[in-house]
């Protein structure tokens, strides 16, 4: 009977112990919300979240134009993968953000051939990967889609830029499969876009040798973007045809000025893929969501404008 007691007591006090031993509950800090609205220039009418993925998800292509290193664009950024996988779409994620020599390394974390460490080493990811990639690049691993290394590998890129477009000329035979093999270069709306970023054409009070050293600064530098744009827009291209008998949405998240305005890499996509629809979301960080100005120009950058507080 005094074992029955005994017994009795130190069950009463057990939950007491293990309430006071085991550590709390983690808690998930990170913000459930992320303040944003949504502009369709289209409609010329401000519209939700969920009307522009439903929207989306009848795409082709979606070409997601960032402003790099803002955090609730990235959070909004992952947040169109899960609405699209609600939807039940089939989805390629592509991005900018890797280069084609860093496909096989990626390829192999996918498929659970290679340690993350071993990826990440092989890939030379950007320095937010972490936070600003990661959480796409593992959603894609969890539910089984492609991701593509869609840029050209850095090193070539910055060779056309300090050598020009000749650079091209003498590429080794190993890296001829990281570049567009169909490269235009025209002086189009894009191009007057790209040389106002660089900081405008020559003053007239420059001399004519200043003048001339910084054209060909400029031909260059923009020689080395139309490379990018290129072999992005035929990385996004080859991974729309190789899919499989369900047809699905390529999403390439890239800088927003390779897809603002239809230019860059969206122009050569839609050259590549006709009769495709290719849909563009140019992302906007602002001040103050409840007073946004959509301009004439604002809408001419994509089809959604998705304004986030920065």
């Amino acid at each position: 009977m005094l074992s029955m007691v005994v017994l009795a007591a130190v069950l009463a006090q057990a939950p007491a112990q293990t309430a006071t031993t085991s550590p709390p509950p983690r808690v998930e800090t990170a913000a459930a919300y992320v303040p944003q609205r949504v502009f369709d220039t289209r409609k010329k009418a401000f519209t939700d979240f969920e009307a522009m993925l439903a929207d989306l998800a009848r795409a082709d292509v979606v070409l997601v134009g960032e402003q790099h290193d803002d955090p609730n664009t990235h959070r909004l950024e992952a947040a169109v993968l899960q609405g699209l996988l609600r939807r039940g779409t089939s989805l390629t994620l592509s991005l900018e953000m890797f280069e084609r020599d860093a496909q096989a390394p990626l390829d192999g974390y996918l498929a659970g051939t290679m340690t993350e460490d071993e990826f990440l080493k092989a890939s030379r990811p950007w320095p937010r990967y972490a936070s600003d990639y990661r959480p796409m690049v593992e959603m894609a691993r969890m539910h089984r889609w492609p991701v593509v290394a869609a840029n050209v590998p850095r090193r070539l890129a910055s060779d056309v830029s300090k050598s020009g477009k000749d650079a091209l000329d003498r590429l080794p035979a190993e890296d001829q499969a990281f570049v567009s093999r169909d490269l235009q270069c025209p002086r189009d709306g894009y191009f007057d876009r790209f040389v106002g970023q660089m900081g405008g054409h020559p003053g007239a009070g420059t001399d004519q040798k200043a003048q001339d050293d910084q054209r060909a600064t400029v031909e260059r530098y923009y020689w080395a973007q139309c490379l990018k744009d290129e072999t992005m827009a035929e990385s996004i291209a080859g991974a729309f045809e190789k899919q499989n008998a369900r047809p699905g949405t390529i999403v390439h998240y890239t800088g927003a000025f390779h897809s603002d305005f239809g230019q860059g890499t969206a122009e050569r996509v839609r050259r590549r893929l006709p009769g495709r629809r290719v849909a563009i979301v140019s992302m906007m960080p602002t001040g103050d969501l409840d007073r946004i100005d959509v301009d004439d120009e604002d809408l001419k950058r994509g089809d959604y404008l998705v304004f986030t507080i920065k």
